[in-house]
Order: structure tokens, then sequence, then C-alpha cells
């Protein structure tokens, strides 16, 4: 498949959006849904197997408009930097189920520890898939995870998340949340109505909405985000707030909702592309 838009298949999938995709020589393999499949990029051109080319575009958000995005988003010297570093990096659309356990689980994790956990869960309890002599497995679906144990989750090194995602399959599997029906609601009332689902805080909801919920606009604030945001724009913040955020790592909600509205104001409906690209600049510039 030849591209006609700027895209890079390793930035896109090294910048902490999304977990258990392996590169195995010039071959990235990943699982999606039931099925696995494998991609590598070749200077202007994506070559797959065991998926379509409309299911690749749509996953890899290739028909997202991303010289519209970076046009919206370069507000600035530093965000112009990490648009230039990162040129191609996309939003990948994650299932939202899969999506919505992963970011509950990666709360307080770092990225190897987060596909560490998952590896297990679905090794537990996804179905295996075979692919080019190599075994993958599934995302655990709804109904398996809340039948699972707690006891037997914390065997998957989920800790006290085992409770929330017991609890969350729970609540979805027995048709009380709507999950797939967010995507047509607006952004703040999606984001309220994800509260409802045990283990999801502000930034896990931002997370979601995000990267399988089709709004840009959400604004993810983790330590990364927070640091840059002290170091290239606290101009915008009162001296207090700055000084505060300064003098401890983890945030209020009322801290995370002020970072946060400051980023949606900012960077406008394409926060969220903003902050991937920030994101990805701070961690990776080090």
């Amino acid at each position: 498949m030849r591209l006609d838009v700027a895209f890079d298949l390793d930035f896109t999938l090294c910048c902490g959006q999304v977990f258990g995709w392996q590169k195995l020589g010039d071959w990235w393999y990943g699982v999606v849904g039931e099925r696995a499949f494998k991609v590598r990029q070749l200077e202007c051109a994506l070559e797959f197997e065991n998926v379509s080319e409309a299911f690749v575009r749509n996953y890899f958000g290739l028909d997202d408009d991303l010289q519209e995005i970076s046009g919206s988003i370069c507000k600035d010297e530093f965000i112009a930097a990490a648009l230039s570093r990162f040129e191609g990096l996309r939003i990948v659309r994650q299932n939202p189920w899969e999506c919505l356990i992963s970011f509950i689980c990666a709360t307080y994790k770092s990225i190897a520890a987060i596909e560490l956990m998952l590896s297990k869960l679905s090794k537990k309890y996804g179905e295996k898939i075979s692919l080019d002599g190599l075994d993958f497995y599934a995302f655990p679906p709804v109904d398996k995870l809340a039948r699972a144990s707690e006891t037997d989750l914390k065997e998957c090194g989920l800790g006290y998340r085992a409770k929330y995602v017991q609890g969350t399959a729970q609540k979805i599997s027995e048709g009380s949340f709507d999950l797939e029906g967010l995507k047509s609601l607006p952004y703040l009332e999606a984001k309220k109505r994800l509260f409802d689902l045990p283990g999801v805080g502000l930034k896990v909801a931002d997370c979601v909405l995000l990267f399988s919920l089709d709004k840009f606009e959400a604004f993810p604030v983790d330590v990364w985000v927070k640091r840059v945001i002290l170091n290239h724009y606290p101009k915008h913040f009162p001296e207090a707030l700055v000084k505060t955020l300064s003098t401890h790592q983890s945030l209020s909600n009322t801290e995370y909702e002020k970072l946060n509205s400051f980023g949606r104001g900012y960077f406008g409906k394409y926060a969220g592309y903003a902050q991937e690209y920030l994101y990805h600049y701070e961690r990776t510039k080090q």
C-alpha cells in the first residue's frame, strides 16, 4: 500500500499510546480484536498481512488530516520542535474495551510493566492465535474478565487494580454501561460517564477518550506532560500554582483539571495530538 500522507510506523507504535506490539526484524506484530497481523514500513509504503487496507487506514488514523492538525496545534517553538522531530506520528484507533482495561492497569506503572501485565492477562484469559509460526493472544473478552476472580487477576500482576478490572468488566458485561455509545456524546459528557466505571479517574478517562473514542480534544496529563507544562508553559499559570506543582509528583484532581483545561484551551480541538507529540518528545529527549 503506497502512502499518500505523512506517516511513521515506528513513532506511532513507540510513543506510549498502545501496548502489546512487538518488533521482530523489520516487522511489527500485533493483535487487534481476534486477529493477529504484521506490518512494516518501507519508506513511502506499508506492507501488511492478515488485514485489509481499509482496516490499516482506519487503525493507524491515515485518514486524519495531519497537515491540518499540525498547523492547528503548532502554537509555539516547543511544539514546533516536537512536530518536526516526530513527523508522521499518528493516534491509533484502539478497541475501546481493550484501551479501557489497558489504562486502568497502567496507573502508576512504567510502559514495560504495563506490557508485561497485559501480556499475562491475555495469555491467561485470551484466545491463542498463530501467525508466522509465532503464538499471540487476543485481548480477553468482557465476559471472561467479568467471571475472573480478583485473586486470579492479581496473579497476572494487577495488584490493587484487579478489583477495578473485575468491577468494570462486570458492569459492562451486565449491559448497564454502553462503552461504544460514548463516541456519539460530547467530550465532557462522555468523560463524566466514564467515571461511573471502577478504576476510571481523570487521566484514564482522557486516555480512553483520546485513543479509542475519537475525542481528539482530550488532553491526558501524566508526570511527563506536567513536566512539559512546568518547563515550557509556566507563564500560563499563577506563580503560586507553578511552585506548588513543582514540589510534588502526583496531581490532585483540581490540579489535573487546571492543566487539562490549559491544554484543551491552548491547543484547541486537536489538543490530544499535541499531548502525544509533547509527551513523546519530552520522554525521549533526555
